[in-house]
């Protein structure tokens, strides 16, 4: 038999094609094949068209190359505006519509060689109520939300990186549940063609199974380096274990997965510290309801008041909470936020970055809900990198990532440091 392609890394199948060992149609044919074959199981895909990924493919391998993404199948969640695929948002009302443009970030991909595979399932609008994924795990179990088709396509071997975005924990609680690497980026990532509810709080990122594929990723879509990432930051590691405000939620799990990152950390010579944060922090969790509350009641007021009974009650519910917000809760709980963001660099000092839990603990048994993202809201209100770094499982076999957070701007040394601990991690 000849070799899973479907299972490269996309900076090791970047390099076999760069050398002419390998061509894009061979590999985007081993990702589908892999998709016809799991699909029907996963229920990873909104859409996708074979026949135009192949005729991508060739194309690609009849041209020079393009970028360091040349002849690379990616994943695009279905809020991300694709021209020749339609972005529905799950949910009924756009289950026409067709962009007439790429996002900024989809035409980054296909400008350095990439060709987007297809369109994966999220929950609607990116909130709450999901789709028809389940965790390639467990299929009893959520894959997380609201990246869930990303996260499971991916965990899947269906094609080796794919968009999600974030806007509480929806990056970085499907990667934890499905065992991928995850990545949400410093607040600031163009958001040019994709669906924004909470413009304060959104923000592209990036699942794969590799911390170089997510360099990789956030390299071409942001211009900046597309080469691998360092093993680390060159010195001892200098981490601070932060439980965070909401720490009374974490599970058993996640409880152990922390305290043996951290042991792992201090006996591959880290310093490791602990650091709490300020009271204030406390509040922080209650100012990302408050703002996402009357995010959504603004986002997406055109579709409540035509299309009503075409939105899930679970999301009218919070928009009419927002609706009936009071300026002033509103006002204060953006006055929180942005007092927390001017003292969390400080905070964190000198230290590389911390480790913090992913999500709650295992992926939840149930469909219903995408699990709690009780362990994302402060970081992504605060406008911080994080990844999630797996390798680590729970009690019930299934993944359990942990989470590090560091300064806004340090991004790639972040993934370095992710790199080097996952590595160690599943040694």
């Amino acid at each position: 038999m000849g070799e899973d392609f479907f299972r490269l890394s996309a900076t090791e199948a970047a390099r076999r094609i760069a050398q002419g060992g390998l061509t894009a149609e061979a590999l985007v044919r081993s990702c589908l094949e892999r998709v016809a074959e799991r699909e029907e199981r996963i229920g990873a895909w909104a859409h996708i068209d074979p026949d135009a990924a192949l005729a991508a493919a060739r194309a690609r391998d009849a041209e020079a190359p393009r970028g360091p993404l040349h002849g690379i199948p990616v994943a695009v969640k279905d809020i991300i505006d694709t021209a020749d695929m339609p972005t529905r948002m799950g949910s009924p009302i756009y289950a026409d519509n067709r962009p007439d443009a790429d996002a900024a970030c989809v035409a980054a991909i296909r400008a350095a060689g990439g060709i987007i595979l297809g369109k994966t399932v999220t929950t609607e609008f990116a909130t709450f109520t999901p789709g028809r994924t389940v965790n390639p795990h467990d299929a009893r179990c959520t894959p997380g939300g609201s990246s869930s088709g990303t996260a499971a396509a991916v965990a899947d071997f269906m094609v080796p990186a794919g968009f999600g975005t974030q806007t509480s924990g929806s990056v970085i609680r499907p990667a934890s549940f499905c065992g991928v690497c995850g990545f949400k980026p410093s607040f600031g990532v163009s958001r040019e063609g994709v669906l924004v509810i909470v413009p304060s709080f959104d923000c592209v990122g990036y699942m794969a199974r590799s911390f170089d594929d997510l360099a990789l990723v956030h390299g071409v879509v942001t211009g900046g380096a597309a080469a691998p990432l360092a093993d680390g930051p060159g010195r001892a590691a200098r981490i601070a274990v932060c439980r965070s405000p909401v720490w009374q939620h974490a599970e058993p799990a996640t409880i152990d997965a922390l305290d043996h990152a951290a042991s792992r950390l201090a006996a591959l010579g880290a310093k490791v510290t602990e650091l709490a944060l300020p009271p204030h922090f406390d509040g922080l969790e209650a100012a990302h309801a408050t703002i996402m509350d009357v995010g959504l009641a603004r986002s997406l007021r055109r579709e409540y008041d035509q299309h009503r009974d075409r939105i899930s009650e679970r999301l009218r519910a919070r928009m009419e909470r927002g609706m009936a917000t009071p300026t002033q809760k509103f006002l204060d709980a953006l006055a929180l936020a942005a007092r927390c963001r001017a003292e969390i660099a400080e905070l964190i000092g000198g230290r590389d970055a911390l480790l913090t839990p992913s999500a709650r603990g295992e992926a939840p048994v149930g469909l219903g809900m995408t699990g709690h993202p009780t362990f994302n809201m402060i970081w992504t209100l605060l406008h911080l990198p994080c990844a999630t770094v797996p390798g680590l499982t729970g009690p019930a076999g299934l993944p359990v990532g942990v989470q590090l957070v560091a300064r806004h701007g340090a991004d790639r040394p972040l993934l370095a440091l992710a790199k080097w601990l996952h590595a160690r991690l599943i040694a």
